[in-house]
């Protein structure tokens, strides 16, 4: 297993605990082109590797994502439609990574999430979260649409609640965020590790044959297989790229890069 990684740590335990560590602290874990071509690579090589029962992401810091990284948006700005579609598809292949693994995901969430860390989420298992965290889909602020992390939040919190969070952009609390679906418990921040260890211990008791079945049966059930996926990736990265390059689009990302309020 390559644990070379620059934005990330990956720990395999002996009891087969492979634990993905965000560790851009500093920017509250924005994910850059490096981050998700290096989680892509480590979801990829865990979905497959024999030693691993069971896949964990958290963050360091104060946050689990507060979504796209300022450097990584500011490169959008002058970017052809082209090469945003390029740069959306690399996105797109991550949440297919995740989604799509074979082994149980988890997520362990605190502070921020928002936008493109709403969609990891969404693509994860389970997600225990801190009664402190906040979330939101806040993309239309900057006269952008989550299109390429639609349809996995869509499939975990529902269409009607959909049209309004991406529409109105608002961030949300926990407590809601639990109602909603997108996450499967939450705690008091100092309880974490042990919400999270229970589930841990619920899922390494189970089949580890019978679970991998039980993914593939639900996802075959609503019509989600990673070939179906892939063709839906092909409208929504073209949809964000679109946008990107629209006036609106460029107005929004300039005003938010020069700390100014958009002109709509």
């Amino acid at each position: 297993m390559n644990n070379t990684y620059q934005t990330i740590t990956l720990d395999v335990s002996k009891e087969g605990i492979a634990t993905v560590t965000m560790i851009r602290a500093e920017l509250h874990n924005a994910f850059n082109a490096e981050m998700i071509q290096e989680l892509t690579n480590c979801y990829r090589a865990l979905s497959v590797d024999m030693r691993v029962k069971l896949i964990v992401l958290r963050a360091e810091g104060r946050s689990f994502s507060a979504g796209a990284d300022i450097n990584w948006m500011k490169s959008m700005v002058n970017a052809t439609e082209r090469e945003n579609r390029q740069d959306s598809e690399r996105l797109a292949e991550l949440l297919r990574a995740i989604n799509f693994c074979k082994k149980p995901t988890l997520a362990r969430v605190q502070g921020l999430a928002l936008g493109g860390g709403v969609g990891l989420l969404c693509c994860c298992d389970i997600v225990v979260a801190s009664d402190r965290a906040k979330f939101g889909l806040t993309e239309t602020k900057l006269g952008l649409v989550p299109a390429v992390i639609s349809p996995y939040v869509v499939d975990a919190i529902g269409t009607r609640q959909a049209r309004r969070y991406f529409l109105t952009a608002e961030v949300f609390g926990a407590e809601r965020a639990e109602k909603l679906g997108l996450a499967s418990i939450v705690c008091a921040e100092d309880d974490l590790d042990t919400r999270l260890n229970e589930q841990i211990e619920m899922l390494l008791a189970t089949g580890p044959n019978a679970k991998e079945i039980c993914k593939k049966l639900v996802q075959s059930v609503v019509g989600r297989t990673e070939a179906h996926q892939k063709k839906l990736d092909e409208y929504t990265t073209q949809v964000i790229a679109a946008v990107r390059v629209s006036e609106e689009g460029q107005n929004g990302l300039n005003a938010f890069l020069n700390k100014e309020t958009p002109k709509w």
